[in-house]
């Protein structure tokens, strides 16, 4: 006789129904242990909740971090996440966001392409009932109701630049100066320009800006203007990059110009960015970088579905949450770098 037969013979009815509740009982118990349910981190009620995401571009270090940083903190609070990628295409993600809508989603995160095009969106998802928070790209000004999370651009790239010329007046000789410009059609890229030439102003007498190169978030752009920049201005001895993202073009044409030097070594360049990635990490970590100032991801994530999950709730909630960052450079890197969303990720 099978073993399982045999077993169904030997134990009474009620006895193999007592078993077998214990044991959906015990499994049911572990599996709430690891994921609270809704109701108790949301407040929203016993239903799961759903969130569409849609993000322009995973193009970048940040944007996956923040993506994966994002889907953490819901998956904390037991959220179901729908996921959509726009490959900055405003035109497919105004049709993300209406799929999101059609299907009823609790919520909506956004990474919008730009300011503008996003308007929209934000009006379906108004119209919907739907709250919708943008991450890390705020939207223009218009009747469309959001809120945005967003690193302070300008109050970042101005201390950081802050650093660098701190770091210049130690030389004792004046520099001549280069910064690589973002889109600037990104809220974000104008408010680290605008960060860069505030921190400048007033240094005048030590800092010479002689190249401002657009980049447009473009790696073969940003090589070569960066390349140009060099043969124009030989002299060239301070470097400021709106984006760590760029800096593999940047590194590349510094080595073809020699001018890739260590800190500490005669020809080193004042070299700062703004993000606070991986590769910006390593180049801190080996001797190359000065500073950069630092986005943080986790922040910025979990203030994002907090602000979603308030909005659902009939909470006041401002219209931007502003991440101050901060500078991470040689002097404080012991401190700062378990803090760094770059240096997490190299690690």
């Amino acid at each position: 006789m099978p073993h399982a037969q045999f077993m169904k013979r030997l134990l009474p009815i009620p006895i193999s129904i007592t078993l077998a509740s214990l044991f959906v009982a015990m499994w049911t118990a572990g599996c709430g242990s690891n994921s609270p349910t809704t109701q108790e981190a949301s407040g929203q009620g016993e239903k799961q909740l759903t969130v569409g995401v849609a993000f322009e571009t995973l193009q970048t270090e940040y944007w996956v971090a923040g993506f994966e940083a994002i889907k953490e903190q819901l998956a904390k609070r037991n959220i179901k996440v729908l996921e959509a990628i726009a490959n900055s295409d405003s035109n497919r993600q105004f049709e993300q966001i209406q799929t999101f809508v059609t299907r009823g989603v609790d919520g909506i995160i956004m990474v919008p392409k730009d300011a503008k095009t996003c308007i929209p969106s934000i009006r379906a998802a108004n119209s919907a009932g739907i709250p919708i928070v943008l991450f890390n790209r705020p939207a223009g000004e218009s009747d469309a109701k959001s809120v945005a999370v967003q690193a302070d651009n300008f109050k970042l790239s101005k201390e950081t630049v802050a650093f660098m010329i701190e770091q210049a007046r130690k030389t004792g000789t004046k520099h001549k100066a280069m910064v690589i410009m973002g889109d600037l059609g990104d809220i974000n890229a104008i408010g680290r320009r605008d960060g860069f030439d505030a921190a400048v102003k007033g240094n005048e007498d030590l800092i010479e800006v002689v190249s401002r190169v657009p980049s447009e978030w473009n790696q073969e752009k940003a090589q070569a203007g960066v390349v140009n920049a060099l043969q124009a201005h030989p002299d060239i001895s301070f470097i400021f990059t709106s984006s760590d993202f760029l800096f593999p073009s940047i590194v590349s044409a510094m080595k073809t110009a020699g001018k890739y030097k260590k800190i500490g070594e005669p020809g080193h360049v004042i070299l700062g960015g703004f993000d606070g990635d991986a590769t910006a990490y390593q180049m801190m970590k080996d001797g190359y970088l000065d500073a950069t100032g630092v986005q943080d991801v986790y922040f910025e994530a979990e203030a994002t579905v907090q602000a979603l999950l308030d909005l659902r709730g009939g909470k006041d909630v401002p219209t931007l949450i502003q991440d101050p960052g901060f500078v991470i450079h040689q002097g404080n890197m012991d401190e700062m770098t378990p803090k760094m969303w770059g240096a997490n990720i190299r690690k």
